[in-house]
């Protein structure tokens, strides 16, 4: 993958999840960015893949120091906007709710259903802003996922953590029809539309929840190891998605403010 440090001005970007800590090799620059919601998960590393600037951001930390609800979303988003980023890849780790789509399977869903509770999950504050949020990943950035062994399409329930589901709570996630289950998810790919930034999420599935299998139910070694036995092709993944993005603005589906006034301006 190519690692030269780039000067040019990132307008794509990739954040990390669980087992998932970097993406250049040596020369990629760093970059601290300060927010009004303070600092975000870690100094962001400026790249180059396929020809263009790209930014990383580890979204737990460099060494897993955030849990999902403690993740500083609204820190991580104000952060890579700022830097001129307007389309990120959101690679994730997430269990199963199905047996049709096992460990190390790769997924790009479409939907999600958040199920997460006490997380700031707007920057609006103030003023009476809504936001169109039917469709909540990015066509464009989908469709740049889209290859053999690729997933299209699924939805993924987001939920508190940091515990794993209950074997009741796995079962009625699947009984409503929903694929993945994950706990990142949520609120990332709002605030991303919020900030109208394009956004897709891409997921490894670690394991099958506890309700799909029977056994002593999910562990985090599990996951993680599963995790890393993938990040390779993952990793390559995401860099033939990149060179397949074209452009550099946000998509008309998510310029969700056209003929808004917002009470502060983007940054």
């Amino acid at each position: 993958m190519p690692s030269d440090a780039s000067t040019s001005t990132p307008t794509l970007a990739v954040i990390g999840g669980s087992g998932f800590y970097d993406f250049f090799g040596a020369g990629a620059r760093e970059v601290v960015v300060e927010t009004p919601y303070g600092p975000p998960s870690a100094p962001i590393t400026i790249g180059r893949v396929a020809e263009r600037a790209v930014a990383f951001l580890p979204r737990h930390g460099r060494s897993h120091e955030y849990a999902p609800h403690t993740v500083p979303y609204r820190a991580n988003l104000w952060a890579l906007r700022s830097l001129g980023v307007r389309r990120i890849f959101g690679p994730c780790a997430v269990g199963s709710l199905t047996p049709d789509l096992g460990p190390g399977s790769i997924v790009v869903p479409d939907q999600l259903v958040d199920r997460t509770s006490g997380r700031p999950q707007t920057f609006f504050d103030k003023g009476a802003v809504h936001v169109s949020f039917a469709d909540p990943y990015c066509a464009e950035l989908r469709s740049a996922l889209a290859q053999p062994g690729v997933g299209d399409g699924a939805t993924m329930v987001v939920v508190e953590g940091p515990r794993f589901s209950t074997r009741a709570e796995s079962r009625w996630f699947a009984a409503q029809g929903w694929e993945l289950v994950n706990m990142t998810g949520h609120p990332e790919a709002v605030l991303a539309r919020e900030l109208e930034m394009c956004y897709a999420a891409v997921a490894l599935v670690t394991d099958l929840d506890a309700g799909v299998e029977v056994g002593g139910g999910v562990h985090a070694t599990d996951v993680f190891a599963e995790f890393e036995r993938n990040i390779g092709p993952f990793k390559q993944l995401l860099a033939d998605a990149i060179a397949r993005v074209e452009g550099d603005d946000t998509c008309a589906q998510c310029r969700v403010h056209d003929g808004v006034v917002l009470p502060f301006e983007l940054p």
